[in-house]
């Protein structure tokens, strides 16, 4: 084990090839701007928040539906706090709230049960966003409601899965040397998920946790392997090369691979899962959410979501967009890199 000051004195020190390194992962880019990581490093490497937030992601015709189904006669849409807050094409589900919209917020989905146990007259929508890491909670919510005989309660799906989306970027934005690979989807799917991508991308990844002395020794071992496709476990408290095989069968037992839209890049193939047909008396119309639409033209979260900018070069960032004024997704959410640019104070 290489003694952190060593890592620090290296980081900061390193004078070789420029590196663009990459954290897929919303809590990543959290602790990142709250520990202060980027004033710790070389000029010569620079660290971009990639699209590991699931509410930024998603596309505004999801939103929009959500909406329509808000305002809908005895349909309640059930999500988490962020959501309520993203704007659609010309509202928030907060706006359709205030217009009549049944919408509930809760901190687990499995809260769901008991609504609609509770009032069977009404239909309960929950807003089922997320990676690899959440897929798993929605299959335990959907097995719990057939076990109880729940007949009122239904998904709108917008699931995504981490090799496409990286994988595009890399091809299609390029200029990334190395990932920290995300800690909490690394659990469920295990390391061996990036394995594929580091061989046919020749790039490093590098599974981190979530303490500060976790993250710099990541963007250590990524330094140390740049140019070789290899992936190196750092989390191995939390993450095997397996990962965790009940929550994968889990998921796999109600859900399969799709195409899926992501906000600022399109439809990534096979990059999603949606319900099986099997359970599509669960659906609440996910298919064929694909549009998207800039509520604010200004707004650049799009190439904020693929690396292509940071989000203090954004021209509204800190001036229109803050947290108390969101103009895009990457504002709302607290796991949006706009978001912690802001709290934290980051401008580098």
């Amino acid at each position: 084990m290489i003694p952190l000051n060593e890592i620090k004195t290296f980081l900061k020190e390193y004078s070789g090839p420029p590196l663009r390194l990459m954290e897929v992962c919303g809590t990543h880019t959290a602790q990142i701007s709250r520990c202060g990581i980027p004033g710790m490093l070389s000029s010569a490497i620079q660290l971009i928040s990639g699209p590991g937030c699931p509410v930024c992601v998603t596309v505004t015709d999801y939103i929009d539906r959500l909406i329509r189904l808000s305002l809908q006669p005895d349909t309640v849409v059930v999500t988490f706090g962020d959501m309520l807050r993203v704007t659609g094409t010309d509202q928030s589900l907060n706006d359709a709230k205030a217009q009549g919209g049944q919408v509930r917020m809760v901190y687990s989905p499995l809260d769901t049960l008991n609504l609609a146990r509770q009032n069977p007259d009404k239909t309960f929508v929950f807003a089922a966003v997320g990676f690899e890491t959440t897929t798993p909670v929605y299959a335990m919510l959907l097995k719990e409601a057939l076990r109880m005989d729940i007949r009122n309660l239904r998904l709108l799906t917008s699931l995504k899965t981490m090799p496409g989306v990286i994988e595009w970027i890399a091809q299609k934005q390029g200029g990334i040397d190395g990932f920290i690979a995300p800690g909490h989807v690394s659990v469920v799917t295990g390391s061996r998920l990036f394995e594929p991508l580091a061989e046919k991308l020749k790039l490093p990844f590098a599974v981190a946790g979530f303490q500060g002395e976790e993250i710099l020794t990541a963007i250590y071992a990524l330094v140390k392997m740049r140019g070789r496709g290899k992936v190196l476990n750092l989390y191995p408290s939390a993450v095997t090369r397996e990962g965790n095989l009940e929550a994968q069968e889990a998921a796999a037992e109600f859900f399969t691979p799709c195409d899926s839209a992501w906000r600022g890049i399109g439809v990534i193939p096979g990059s999603g899962m949606r319900l099986k047909e099997k359970y599509a008396a669960f659906d609440a119309g996910s298919e064929g959410l694909d549009s998207d639409h800039v509520h604010n033209p200004l707004c650049r979260c799009a190439q904020v979501l693929t690396g292509a900018i940071r989000p203090c070069d954004c021209p509204l960032f800190g001036r229109v967009c803050t947290p108390a004024s969101q103009q895009g997704a990457c504002m709302v959410s607290s796991e949006g890199s706009c978001y912690h640019y802001y709290i934290n104070r980051r401008k580098n």
